[in-house]
């Protein structure tokens, strides 16, 4: 028998999707549901040809569920994930974790002190175009990183395609930058290759939203190194794009066509512009959380990662509001 899943709430616009990883998987099945809307979760039961449950507490005393993917409201999962860590269920997550780092080490700490699994969606990690950049980087081909851009947009909130709970700040937590914003947010972090000691935000409301449908963060490190993280709901035409340059080079990806472009000194096959093969993605978040289940092992950069992001978007969230740089001490570490 397979990983038994249940699947708590349908409130997140990819729910389907990691619904339909959970059904591709050989290892694990759909095996019940509840939604904090009853109806919702009960037409998504009688899809999946699974049982409902009333209630949160019930679907987790149930012996047919050994985990539970979480795509409840950002502000409930605190009280969604702690309920699943203390009846023992595997969780997997759509990020972030929760909007506070606070509530993020409470969580954290309920998941080890449990022992149970918890991996969480960062997707882009495990794209080639990002581990052939780290590869790139590792060997040193652009130098010292000296500036990281990466923008995430589309049209969302223009083309009306966006769930309208994905506007209610309570339930967000935000708006394009918590959301779209998370996958820049990460993958900056991530190619800067240092500590950030300090975060400043620009929020944008041009569809007059009660959360940002545009926004910039910028992310500052003791090297003099900067992050430009971008996201937004009302661009058209907005390819997905990532930068990096260095004293020694630069590799763009995604400018717009979805093809890896080196430039570097240290590289004679480099010296003009020349495209990159892409290595294929790895296993996705959700396969290394079945895995990591199953070899009982942990997803400790994905989690160090995950909880990395929640910091950065806590701080960009206090940049906007106070229009000031957040520093490394309003980081918590």
């Amino acid at each position: 028998m397979g990983i038994r899943i249940g699947k708590v709430s349908l409130w997140h616009v990819h729910a389907w999707d990691y619904i339909g990883q959970a059904q591709a998987h050989p290892d694990t099945d759909i095996t019940a549901v509840w939604d904090e809307i009853p109806q919702r979760g009960r037409e998504a039961a009688e899809k999946l040809g699974v049982p409902y449950y009333e209630t949160l507490d019930e679907l987790l005393a149930s012996d047919e569920v050994d985990a539970v993917i979480v795509d409840a409201p950002t502000n409930r999962h605190k009280e969604v994930m702690i309920a699943a860590a203390r009846a023992g269920k595997h969780i997997f997550t759509e990020k972030v974790i929760a909007p506070t780092e606070t509530e993020v080490k409470e969580i954290i700490a309920e998941v080890e002190q449990a022992g149970i699994k918890l991996t969480v969606s960062l997707p882009r990690l495990n794209d080639g175009y990002t581990l052939a950049i780290q590869d790139i980087l590792e060997r040193g081909l652009l130098g010292q990183v000296t500036y990281v851009r990466v923008r995430l947009s589309h049209d969302g909130a223009l083309a009306n395609w966006l769930p309208e709970h994905f506007y209610n700040a309570e339930q967000c937590g935000g708006g394009a930058l918590i959301d779209l914003g998370c996958h820049p947010m990460y993958l900056s972090a991530l190619f800067l290759g240092e500590a950030i000691t300090g975060v400043s935000a620009n929020f944008g409301y041009i569809t007059g939203k009660e959360v940002e449908d545009n926004a910039l963060a910028t992310l500052f490190t003791a090297s003099g190194a900067i992050a430009s993280v971008e996201a937004g709901f009302i661009n058209a035409y907005s390819p997905f794009t990532v930068e990096v340059h260095g004293t020694e080079g630069t590799v763009l990806y995604g400018t717009p066509d979805s093809k890896l472009l080196l430039r570097s000194k240290r590289d004679e096959a480099a010296a003009e512009w020349t495209e990159q093969p892409l290595p294929a993605n790895r296993e996705s978040a959700f396969e290394q959380w079945v895995r990591h289940i199953q070899e009982d092992t942990l997803a400790s950069e994905n989690i160090a990662a995950a909880i990395q992001l929640t910091r950065l978007m806590e701080a960009a969230n206090r940049s906007a509001k106070t229009g000031s740089v957040v520093s490394p001490q309003e980081l918590n570490g």
